[in-house]
């Protein structure tokens, strides 16, 4: 008995719950498809399917058995396509998303060099400050700012970022720079309302300060601007205010009280099936994030 064969034929039983759309589907007999499952049946041990007049289920056996064909018959497919070059240039079009600023000012450039790059190939952005779900908005990557949760996806880290609080230096002359986070509560704060927003404000050694606004925000770079003219202090990402940390239109303040950096991944769900656009992508934007000094 051919096992890979049999492998194939069990899951598209399996997955048709019959035995004559199997046949019709892999251009078999009726008779073959259900003596290779017998057979299979009887080499294993165990039955693994309820037969009725209507339907084929799998058992419990027969359940764990589907998933451990898959994953083989991917494997083998997997190394089948690399054997024979498959995937090895890259084609179509690539969707990536990430946060709106992080996006600008940083995934961007990594983009425009990669098109560069592969002429060939079309690219697609969605920049927007909330989590999006790869597969069902159909994105390739993924580029995510703070903690995954278990996603079962590939994730590679690329550096941290931490959450900083500043203000521009006009403000800070004539207010005073706060000398802990305690102090804030004496300053004019500017809030955001975008996806790393809180009302509570932590720091090291688990401190809060429970922040009361008088300017709340919808988008970090409304209050990134209203800092940078004077008005307060705001809280943001790190990356968000690298141009004005540069040009020294904006200062931070209370660094030596920060909690934590947050962590950056480049996700993206085919794990060692990932197509050569998707491959290609990350492996430069792996790089290049690294190479950021902002981000180590």
């Amino acid at each position: 008995m051919d096992r890979w064969q049999a492998m194939r034929i069990f899951v598209k039983v399996a997955e048709t719950e019959s035995f004559a759309k199997t046949a019709r589907q892999m251009h078999m007999s009726a008779p073959a498809v259900t003596r290779t499952v017998a057979a299979l049946e009887e080499l294993i041990g165990a039955r693994l399917f309820v037969r009725t007049t209507r339907s084929v289920k799998t058992t419990e056996a027969g359940a764990i058995y589907l998933d451990d064909c898959r994953r083989i018959l991917s494997s083998i497919a997997e190394a089948e396509s690399a054997a024979a070059g498959h995937y090895a240039t890259p084609s179509g079009t690539l969707a990536i998303t990430t946060s709106a600023m992080f996006g600008q000012f940083y995934v961007m450039p990594i983009l425009m060099e990669y098109l560069d790059t592969y002429p060939g190939m079309r690219a697609r952005t969605f920049f927007i400050d909330r989590r999006v779900n790869i597969i069902d908005e159909g994105m390739d990557v993924a580029i995510r700012i703070g903690h995954l949760p278990d996603s079962g996806f590939t994730a590679i880290k690329v550096g941290s970022v931490r959450r900083v609080i500043c203000g521009s230096p006009e403000y800070l002359n004539s207010r005073g720079a706060p000398a802990t986070p305690e102090d804030l509560k004496s300053h004019r704060i500017i809030a955001s309302h975008s996806a790393w927003a809180s009302p509570e404000w932590r720091f090291v050694d688990g401190q809060r300060v429970l922040i009361d606004a008088a300017l709340q925000c919808n988008t970090n770079e409304s209050a990134i601007a209203a800092a940078k003219a004077g008005w307060g202090l705001t809280r943001v990402l790190l990356y968000q205010i690298g141009p004005a940390l540069l040009d020294g239109s904006l200062q931070i303040v209370l660094s030596e009280f920060e909690e934590p950096a947050l962590p950056i991944h480049v996700m993206y769900p085919e794990g060692r099936r990932a197509p050569a656009k998707v491959r290609s992508f990350v492996d430069l934007a792996v790089s290049r994030l690294r190479e950021n000094p902002l981000f180590n």
